[in-house]
């Protein structure tokens, strides 16, 4: 028998020191560029989004995939895409930690919509205030200090 699954996350990391550093122009040629390196790992793609400062990954994990590999394997190959193409020429980094989430198949097309909508939902509150609430939302306990 072949391995089967289905897990859906909401992966969230930022840029170091949460530089606002993704210009609006470049971040899809930098999203196209996570998508294949998610494809490359049989995962599935539905939605990434973000603003200058983080970004949020919609996807289905292969299981053959660690979350923690995973998103340090996307940091690292992204970093260097970014750095190697002078896509965003301020950019310093990785925030070290991250955040993920698991969801329901049917929070999917919410999820989806929500990421979408990233640019208009961050001119009225924070990334800092957003993070807080999912991990509310989703009973991680966290101390306030470490998410600045």
């Amino acid at each position: 028998m072949s391995t089967y699954g289905h897990a859906l996350y909401q992966l969230v990391y930022s840029t170091k020191y949460r530089e606002k550093t993704l210009v609006k122009k470049d971040r899809e040629t930098l999203f196209r560029y996570i998508w294949g390196l998610l494809n490359n790992k049989k995962c599935y793609l539905y939605r990434i989004g973000g603003v200058e400062d983080h970004i949020h990954i919609i996807v289905d994990v292969h299981p053959s995939n660690s979350i923690s590999d995973l998103i340090k394997d996307i940091k690292l190959a992204s970093s260097d895409f970014i750095k190697s193409n002078h896509l965003f020429p301020k950019f310093n980094g990785w925030q070290t930690g991250y955040a993920y989430f698991t969801y329901s198949n049917e929070a999917r097309t919410n999820l989806i919509e929500y990421v979408k909508n990233q640019e208009s939902h961050h001119h009225k509150k924070s990334f800092k205030k957003e993070l807080i609430e999912l991990l509310q939302e989703h009973g991680v306990e966290f101390d306030e200090k470490y998410l600045d």
